[in-house]
């Protein structure tokens, strides 16, 4: 009987999680359209005479991200002033984390960075708490770049992957591009390893980012994000995210070719939740053939698979890893996670959008990203 009671108990909770992740998705759908939030229902309230003396009430308990996340390195947190043309200037707030290993680099030696964009409805520092990124950092030895869309310019965060003027370079591209610069002066980086991150909103502009910076960007990373060049405009967004490109999705590379045919390798892994509604799996699937034209390898290439199966009740995820090489050299790694949804995988499930029951995908991505240099 105790063991039926434990089970019922962790069916409620995973169905008490799931409705947090649909209403926090539902958020980032009505917030990139514009619109006004569903107004609450009114409860009803019974008034009762006390029985005994009134006690204070406990106040909610509110999840924010901790001041400083756990780990032994430095976690700085830094303003800059952008300017746009034809807009006014604008200040980009950040966060970086640099690992205690930069104390012992020798001179002239500079530590890997890895460039990470939170999605609509977060802040850089729930990101960096989320995904516990600093954590998986510290021990292989990366300082981590945490650049924050402000409310201002979009007001649920949203990184402007949609806006014609950044896809094409412009928009939110060239802040980003201001604030690592000024990284890359202030601290010692290696510059043939800066690789660029993001979930969902973040995916898509570091998929952007990478594509107008290709000399600089050793690799990227996209978790649960849109296919690249598809959809000007919110509702625009909105179909690529549930329909995907279509025939889009292979111009918009071969435009990226036509400027230049030299384009170099950009190795990429992606990460994907088969549940996912608000970025469906058809996205993830473009950005493969996406990666396989932008890299020079056939349609048809086949990878190498390895599926790990998840464990029972939905405690652990099973996932299937597709990996695409170009001769010996790992260019394309493919995470697809059994029913996983909007959400960074192996997160801390005290925020929104993170699944603790997929694979640690912080880890996943610096392992790969360990492989490659520019």
């Amino acid at each position: 009987m105790a063991k039926r009671g434990s089970g019922v108990g962790l069916l409620r909770s995973l169905a008490k999680l799931g409705r947090t992740q649909q209403r926090a998705a539902q958020k980032i759908m009505t917030g990139m359209m514009g619109l006004p939030a569903a107004p609450a229902r009114k409860k009803t309230v019974r008034k009762a005479v006390a029985k005994t003396s009134p006690t204070t009430a406990k106040a909610p308990r509110v999840r924010t991200p901790a001041a400083v996340p756990v780990a032994p390195g430095k976690w700085l947190a830094g303003q800059e002033l952008v300017a746009a043309p034809g807009a006014a200037p604008r200040r980009m707030s950040y966060w970086l984390y640099l690992p205690s290993t930069m104390a012992a680099l020798a001179p002239g030696e500079g530590l890997p960075l890895v460039v990470m964009l939170h999605g609509c409805q977060q802040s850089a520092t729930e990101f960096a708490q989320g995904t516990r990124m600093n954590a998986v950092a510290e021990k292989k030895g990366y300082a981590v770049l945490y650049p924050q869309q402000s409310s201002g310019v979009h007001a649920q965060r949203c990184w402007r992957w949609f806006d014609r003027a950044t896809q094409q370079g412009g928009g939110d591209v060239q802040p980003i591009a201001t604030v690592l610069a000024k990284v890359l002066a202030g601290y010692p980086v290696d510059r043939r390893r800066i690789y660029l991150c993001g979930i969902s909103a973040g995916a898509a502009m570091a998929n952007i980012f990478a594509l107008h910076y290709p000399d600089l960007v050793a690799g990227i990373g996209l978790h649960s994000g849109p296919v690249f060049g598809a959809g000007n405009g919110t509702i625009g967004a909105l179909g690529v995210m549930q329909h995907g490109g279509g025939t889009r999705a292979a111009q918009a590379i071969e435009e990226v070719l036509a400027r230049r045919a030299d384009f170099p390798l950009m190795p990429t892994i992606l990460i994907q939740g088969a549940g996912d509604t608000v970025v469906r799996a058809v996205n993830q699937q473009q950005l493969v053939q996406q990666s396989l034209l932008l890299n020079g390898l056939p349609a048809n290439t086949l990878p190498r698979v390895k599926v790990l199966p998840g464990a029972q009740r939905g405690r652990r995820y099973g996932h299937e890893i597709r990996d695409y090489y170009l001769g010996r050299k790992l260019v394309l790694r493919v995470a697809h996670i059994d029913e996983m949804e909007h959400a960074w995988s192996g997160g801390d499930e005290r925020l929104a959008f993170n699944a603790k029951a997929g694979p640690d995908a912080s880890r996943m991505v610096l392992e790969f990203f360990n492989k490659h240099r520019r």
